[in-house]
């Protein structure tokens, strides 16, 4: 297990160094940093000046390794338009689209996997084509449009929940119901999936044959094979709740990263929007590196490829 593990952090560690390496490369590839940084109306003299401060004269190499120095270090540069550290500011915001995106896979997983392993073992009734059409409907419904029913119906009907802010737990129900039932789809689905296709398999056969309950056949032989996969697509759906928030941050007027990021997109804040890409890239790797280990832990023959 040792190894394996020290071979999906070495592929992970490769992975990171081409995302810093990207991640500088955009900011730069968007246009010249120091007419965003000196504005529109500046002269080309203050431009220059600009350019000479923070060192965008220097040959890109050198501005790369300056650039990874300073992020190991833990700085992340200064918002010009925020006037404070850009570290601060994402710490900042980063607990609310953590709690959002946490809470959304497990109301997704709550939904997802119950949901396929009953229209697996159901198969070709009326409850699967049930939960297969559950996950159309999720699948088609644009996220955005489910959270305003969503407030419509619960916040301003009954008046059940709050429909903006994120100072309580309560505020982050519709938000984590309208997030998470987007990836439920894609998790129902691979869970049907890997348990039709372990429920046909020899041993489970022999498993009945042995006159074992049907719901222990399911439940601690079939399901922990079937949901091999389905660790790697949540990991997957957790890094894109962090990084695709925005829409759902934005209606329920939530100050977490995906807002920022979306202020920062319109205020030109470059170096707060190149953080963001580092931090959910980072975030990203390190959910899928978890994931990784997961699987091997749960199917031992994972380990030897």
């Amino acid at each position: 297990m040792l190894a394996f593990a020290l071979k999906r952090l070495g592929l992970t560690l490769l992975v990171l160094v081409s995302v810093s390496i990207i991640t500088f490369s955009l900011v730069r590839l968007a246009g010249d940093p120091a007419i965003a940084l000196a504005g529109p109306e500046a002269t080309s003299e203050e431009v220059e000046a600009v350019r000479a401060a923070y060192g965008f004269d220097r040959p890109l190499p050198a501005q790369y390794a300056t650039w990874l120095g300073d992020v190991l270090k833990g700085d992340l540069g200064f918002s010009n338009i925020l006037q404070r550290p850009v570290l601060e500011v994402v710490m900042e915001r980063l607990p609310v689209t953590a709690k959002l995106a946490g809470l959304s896979v497990l109301f997704a997983l709550i939904v997802a996997i119950p949901l396929g392993v009953v229209a697996a073992a159901k198969r070709n009734t009326i409850v699967d084509r049930l939960a297969l059409s559950i996950a159309v409907v999720g699948q088609a419904l644009p996220n955005f449009f489910f959270a305003l029913v969503l407030i419509l119906v619960l916040g301003v009907g009954l008046r059940w929940l709050p429909i903006s802010g994120d100072k309580t737990f309560l505020h982050y129900i519709m938000p984590a119901i309208a997030l998470g039932y987007f990836a439920t789809p894609a998790i129902m689905r691979l869970t049907r999936a890997g348990m039709i296709e372990v429920l046909d398999s020899d041993y489970i056969r022999t498993a009945r044959a042995m006159g074992l309950p049907r719901s222990r056949v399911v439940m601690k032989h079939a399901l922990r094979n079937a949901l091999i996969p389905v660790v790697s697509l949540t990991a997957v759906q957790l890094g894109f709740m962090l990084s695709g928030s925005i829409i759902v941050e934005s209606v329920f007027s939530m100050n977490g990263i995906g807002r920022l990021g979306w202020q920062s997109i319109q205020r030109t804040d470059l170096e707060v929007m190149q953080a963001l890409v580092l931090i959910i890239s980072v975030i990203y790797l390190a959910l899928n590196y978890m994931a990784d280990l997961l699987n091997g832990l749960l199917d031992p023959r994972l380990r030897v490829q």
